[in-house]
């Protein structure tokens, strides 16, 4: 059986999004969706979102399985595309949504709220940043203990950490020039530390200025991507803990910019940036 799809972007990273608001479930399993996701016998993607029924309360359900068929409690960039093809799919109902329009969306990291803007961006709420090592999880540091600026040595050097999780966890370092961090070989030796019981995103940050960071990133299950939303808001959340940046920063990733703020108002924080839709098609299940 063939199955509807759209594929969206948000700075380059892609994702396969599938109208699954028929059941609960997944239609596709883990493995199924490593095949789409496949570059060269696939559809290609960083991994392939599925719009379900919501629950507790929320308007829809958000799960997403990576391109290596892992299921990561969120993803920033992924709910910015998700709101455009909710949006999409209400006006293929009849129901056209006129920005700026929010939606509650229930994810393994609990309720995320993205809204529609009317200049096309979308402005996600993104929750208060968890802090406790035990949060991360991690145990570079005593549960109760926040890891700022903790000793880490990986692939034989020696690196200073901070740890952030947005529902998912990161490790977020800085250096001098980001462009010359080889992702490819110290990206899968983060992710894997043992220090990090359930594997860890990890970001390289470079700070231009108090307002605008550079970063990298090895996403934990799907390896190097031009952006990652949650990691970009981790980033500023590192940076301004170490005293490294303002809390609203641009973070500009090799996709393209996000606008970042950590309010000191209620403690949360907003991501904002783009999502594209790139093209719709069927695919077999198999």
């Amino acid at each position: 059986m063939a199955i509807a799809f759209t594929k969206y972007h948000g700075l380059g990273n892609d994702f396969v999004l599938v109208d699954n608001r028929h059941q609960s479930d997944p239609c596709l399993t883990p493995q199924q969706a490593v095949k789409w996701c496949d570059r060269n016998f696939g559809i290609g993607a960083d991994g392939v979102i599925f719009v379900l029924p919501g629950q507790q309360g929320t308007d829809y359900t958000m799960r997403i399985f990576n391109s290596d068929g892992s299921e990561p409690e969120m993803c920033g960039n992924g709910i910015r595309c998700l709101a455009k093809f909710i949006a999409e799919l209400e006006t293929a109902d009849g129901t056209p949504a006129a920005p700026p329009k929010a939606y509650t969306i229930h994810t393994l990291a609990g309720t995320i709220t993205p809204t529609l803007q009317p200049d096309g961006q979308v402005t996600v709420d993104m929750g208060e940043p968890r802090l406790l090592a035990s949060e991360i999880p991690t145990t570079l540091v005593a549960a109760d203990q926040r890891v700022i600026s903790q000793a880490l040595t990986v692939a034989d050097q020696d690196w200073v950490v901070t740890a952030v999780s947005m529902g998912n966890p990161h490790c977020i370092t800085f250096v001098d020039d980001v462009a010359a961090i080889d992702l490819a070989q110290l990206g899968p030796q983060f992710e894997y530390h043992p220090v990090f019981p359930e594997r860890i995103n990890t970001e390289f940050i470079e700070v231009v200025g108090r307002d605008y960071l550079k970063m990298r990133v090895w996403e934990r299950g799907a390896g190097a991507t031009l952006a990652c939303g949650t990691g970009a808001c981790a980033a500023l959340v590192a940076a301004v803990l170490t005293e490294r940046s303002d809390r609203t920063a641009t973070v500009e990733l090799p996709g393209g910019p996000l606008g970042i703020e950590w309010s000191a108002v209620d403690n949360r924080v907003y991501m904002t940036g783009p999502a594209t839709r790139v093209f719709t098609g069927h695919m077999d299940e198999q």
